[in-house]
C-alpha cells in the first residue's frame, strides 16, 4: 500500500510513520484552511493570521489521526494482534497489521476503538473551545480549537459509514462474520459497499465540480477514487491470504538461484549479471558454495563508476540478514508481508546458512493468478480455514 515513509517517532511501542503522499495532502489541507476555511468562516483577521492559523490546524488534524490509529492498535495489542507500526497516507492513516483479526469480536472491538476515540477527542477540544470563550482567549486560537472539535466528529461520523474499509465497514463485516460464520462472504459484501460509496462520493464530486466549487469537488472525488480502490483491494489482498496461508516458502522457491562469485571483478559482475538479468540482488557464493551474502543493486550504486574495475564483488558484498533471507519452512503470506514491509521483490532461502534458493514476489503472484484463474475465488476453499482466520 505505501511507497516510501519517513519514521517520525515511537510511542507506547508503535512505531509512527509518515508516507510522502501525506506530504503533500498536508500542504494541501494547511493551504485550504488558511486560504478557504478560515477567511470564510472567522473574518476580520491578517494574512499572515490565517496561514498560522491553517498551520496549527493542519497539525492538530495530524494529532487526532493518530490519536485515532492508536486507538485501534491499542486495542488490537490487547487482542493479542501484532501491530507493526502506524503510518500516515494520502488520506489519514493505518494501524499496520501483520495478522488479521481471529475472530468477529475481535474485529468489532478493533473497528469501534477508532471512531470513539475522535468522540472522546472532540469532546475535549469543544470543551476547551468553551472555556476559551470564558477565559477571553484570542480569537484565532478558539477558531483553531472550534476546527478541531468539528473536525473529530467528522472524522467519528465518516468512519462510521459501513463502507470497508472504513471502521463502520469493519463493524458491517465483522456482524456479517459473526451471522454467517464466513469471512470471506463477509468480506465480499462489506467491499462491495464500499466500492459502491467510492462510487457515490465521485459521482457527488462530480457534481460539486459542475455546479462551481472546483476544490470540493475535487477532494470528494479523489477520497471516492481512494476508498473505491482500497476496498476491492482488501478483498484480493483476503484472497491472496487464503491462497498462500499455511503454505511453506519451498513450494515457490526457485531451488538453482543465478549466483556470483566473492571474488568476480565489479565491472564484469554488472555487465554479466546486473545487465542481463535485471534483477536488484544477487547471492554470493564461493567455489565451495558457502555463502558468503549477497550484492545489491543499491550497494552497486555507492560506489564511483571509474572504482568498477579495481573492486571485487567481495569488497561490497553485504551480510545475510533477517531483512534479505527466510526459512524454507517459514509461511508464504508472512515472506509477501515481509517483502512489502521491506520494500524488496527478492528473498534468499536459507537453511542453518546454506542457500537453497531465492522467492520472488513475482513468483507468489503468478501461483495465485493461476489458482484464482484455475479454481476461482471457491478454489480457495481448500485452504483449512484455521490456517488463515476463521
Amino acid at each position: 500500500m505505501f511507497g516510501k515513509r519517513i519514521q517520525v517517532f515511537k510511542l507506547f511501542g508503535f512505531t509512527v510513520y509518515i508516507d510522502l503522499s501525506w506530504i503533500i495532502i498536508a500542504v494541501l489541507i494547511t493551504w485550504t484552511l488558511a486560504a478557504g476555511f478560515f477567511p470564510y468562516y472567522y473574518q476580520g483577521f491578517s494574512v499572515t493570521e490565517y496561514w498560522i492559523m491553517g498551520i496549527v490546524g493542519a497539525i492538530g488534524l495530524f494529532f487526532s489521526i493518530i490519536f485515532h490509529e492508536m486507538s485501534h492498535s491499542l486495542v488490537s495489542r490487547e487482542f493479542g494482534l501484532d501491530i507493526r507500526g502506524i503510518t500516515l497516507f494520502v488520506f489519514g492513516g493505518v494501524s499496520e497489521m501483520n495478522e488479521e483479526p481471529d475472530d468477529s469480536r475481535t474485529e468489532f472491538f478493533m473497528a469501534v476503538a477508532g471512531p470513539l476515540s475522535s468522540i472522546v477527542l472532540g469532546l475535549v477540544f469543544y470543551g476547551v473551545y468553551r472555556m476559551g470563550i470564558q477565559a477571553g482567549l484570542p480569537g484565532q486560537a478558539n477558531a483553531v480549537l472550534n476546527y478541531l472539535a468539528v473536525i473529530n466528529f467528522v472524522l467519528a461520523v465518516f468512519n462510521l459509514v459501513p463502507a470497508y474499509p472504513l471502521d463502520g465497514g469493519r463493524v458491517l463485516r465483522s456482524a456479517l462474520w459473526k451471522w454467517k460464520g464466513n469471512l470471506r462472504w463477509a468480506t465480499r459484501i462489506a467491499t462491495r459497499i464500499g466500492a459502491g460509496f467510492g462510487l457515490g462520493l465521485i459521482l457527488l464530486g462530480v457534481l460539486n465540480i459542475i455546479s462551481g466549487n472546483f476544490i470540493g469537488g475535487m477532494w470528494w472525488v479523489l477520497i471516492g477514487l481512494f476508498l473505491r480502490s482500497a476496498s476491492q483491494t482488501s478483498y484480493t489482498q483476503l484472497l491472496m491470504q487464503r491462497a498462500l496461508s499455511g503454505e511453506p516458502v519451498r513450494r515457490f522457491m526457485k531451488k538453482d538461484p543465478v549466483t556470483v562469485s566473492p571474488a568476480m571483478p565489479l565491472d564484469q559482475m554488472i555487465h554479466d549479471y546486473f545487465y542481463k538479468y535485471h534483477y536488484k540482488m544477487f547471492p554470493v557464493q564461493d567455489a565451495s558454495g558457502n555463502l558468503e551474502g549477497c550484492i545489491t543493486l543499491d550497494r552497486i550504486k555507492e560506489v564511483p563508476r571509474e572504482e568498477w574495475d579495481r573492486k571485487r564483488v567481495e569488497d561490497i558484498v553485504s551480510q545475510c540478514s533477517e531483512k534479505n533471507t527466510v526459512d524454507p519452512s517459514m509461511d508464504a503470506m508472512k515472506v509477501m508481508a515481509r517483502m512489502n514491509r521491506e520494500g524488496v521483490s527478492r528473498l534468499l532461502v536459507t537453511d542453518r546458512g546454506h542457500l537453497e534458493g531465492i522467492v520472488t514476489l513475482r513468483d507468489l503472484f503468478a501461483f495465485i493468478s493461476m489458482k484464482l484463474d484455475l479454481e476461482g475465488e471457491e478454489g480457495v476453499r481448500n485452504i483449512p480455514p484455521e490456517s488463515w482466520g476463521r
